[in-house]
C-alpha cells in the first residue's frame, strides 16, 4: 500500500477515535445534567442531553439483545428499511459524484493556471 493510502486510513482512524472520545464526554456531561437542563443550557447542553438519551437507549438495546427479547422486524419492515437504505446510499453516491466533479474542475483550473510565481 502506498504511504498516501496508509496516511488516509490513519487519519480516518484518528477522526473516529476523537469522535468516540468526544461522544463519550458528551454522554458523561449529559447524564450529569439536571432534568430539563437540555432545553435551558443552550445548544451544547441539548447535544449532551441528546447523547445521554441515545446512550440510554443503546444500553437498553444491548440488554434486549443479550436477553433475546429484542423485537425482530417483520419481512415487510425489513424490505422497507432496505429500500430506504438503498435510496439513501444512492443519494450519497450522487452527492459524492458531484463533489468529485467539482474537485476535478478545480484541479483542472489549477493545472491550467500553471505553477504559482513568487
Amino acid at each position: 500500500m502506498s504511504d498516501d493510502v496508509m496516511r488516509f486510513f490513519a487519519a480516518w482512524m484518528l477522526t473516529h477515535e476523537v469522535a468516540d472520545e468526544e461522544l463519550k464526554a458528551a454522554v458523561q456531561r449529559g447524564s450529569q445534567q439536571p432534568r430539563g437542563g437540555m432545553m435551558e443550557g443552550g445548544p451544547d447542553a441539548f447535544v449532551d442531553g441528546l447523547a445521554a438519551m441515545v446512550a440510554q437507549q443503546k444500553e437498553a438495546l444491548k440488554s434486549e439483545l443479550a436477553a433475546g427479547t429484542a423485537a425482530v422486524p417483520s419481512a415487510d419492515e425489513q424490505r422497507v428499511a432496505l429500500e430506504e437504505l438503498r435510496f439513501e446510499v444512492a443519494e450519497m453516491r450522487g452527492r459524492i459524484d458531484e463533489v468529485h466533479g467539482t474537485l476535478e474542475t478545480i484541479l483542472a483550473k489549477l493545472e491550467s493556471a500553471g505553477p504559482a510565481k513568487g
